[in-house]
């Protein structure tokens, strides 16, 4: 029997992206079918530009829609689809966003790696990893806040906040994620963190990112400091 595949892919106003994404991961997922049994699960947080509706009447042969009332973050988006896959015993995992920055090109080599171990993390900043069309500024944001986050809670992974990844449910089953704190991004780090702390095995494998050029990034100064504080919090609990 086949391994079950849920890929996650949440949305907030991504109409713009998501039929461009979505047919790319089809493409994807067809080359590997023999592999793996796969599900795309839009998570979408009621998006006033009609992300979802936009979606259900494409009809996309994978894709199943979970909608929710309200925006409420990167963090409970996930969650609400593990819990969803969970529910209906799927095997993996993936985490991909739905603007463009994760390749669907480079899904093989994630899922090639998820071998005997419990994550798999999409790394930017490591050799063979490339960030393109990114600002500085936003280099220095991820850069300093993982090197931040590898020093205050010891762990030794290179890309701490990418959220290209795959983990397995074994995974998402031993981390307690119904106490999981963050919203934001620092939900990256938190994920990795457990895993890390429940002696499970985590993998990194470089990937391409590419900044969007549509739409409109949902990083903002409160997801920084969120992130920040909760990584401050969490050093302090682990020493």
């Amino acid at each position: 029997m086949l391994s079950k595949v849920l890929i996650c892919v949440p949305t907030y106003n991504e109409s713009e992206n998501i039929c461009e994404i979505l047919n790319r991961l089809e493409t994807a997922i067809t080359k590997l079918e023999n592999l793996f049994d796969f599900t795309i699960l839009l998570i979408d947080d009621n998006s006033p530009d009609g992300t979802a509706k936009i979606v259900a009447e494409a009809r996309f042969d994978h894709v199943e829609i979970l909608s929710r009332a309200e925006k409420g973050g990167l963090g409970p988006a996930y969650l609400a689809g593990f819990a969803w896959g969970l529910e209906r015993n799927f095997d993996l995992f993936v985490e991909c966003d739905a603007d463009g920055s994760h390749q669907p090109e480079e899904l093989h080599r994630l899922l090639e790696a998820i071998d005997g171990s419990a994550l798999v993390i999409g790394t930017r900043w490591m050799t063979g990893g490339k960030v393109i069309n990114w600002p500085i500024h936003r280099r220095l944001i991820s850069r300093i806040g993982t090197k931040y986050a590898q020093i205050a809670l010891r762990l030794p992974y290179r890309d701490l906040t990418g959220g290209y990844r795959v983990l397995t449910g074994a995974c998402l089953e031993s981390i307690r994620l119904e106490t999981v704190e963050t919203l934001g991004y620092g939900f990256q780090i938190e994920i990795a963190m457990r895993t890390h702390d429940a002696g499970l095995s985590i993998v990194q494998v470089p990937i391409t990112f590419i900044e969007r050029t549509r739409g409109k990034s949902k990083m903002s100064k409160e997801i920084v400091w969120e992130a920040l504080k909760q990584t401050t919090k969490w050093s302090f609990s682990r020493s």
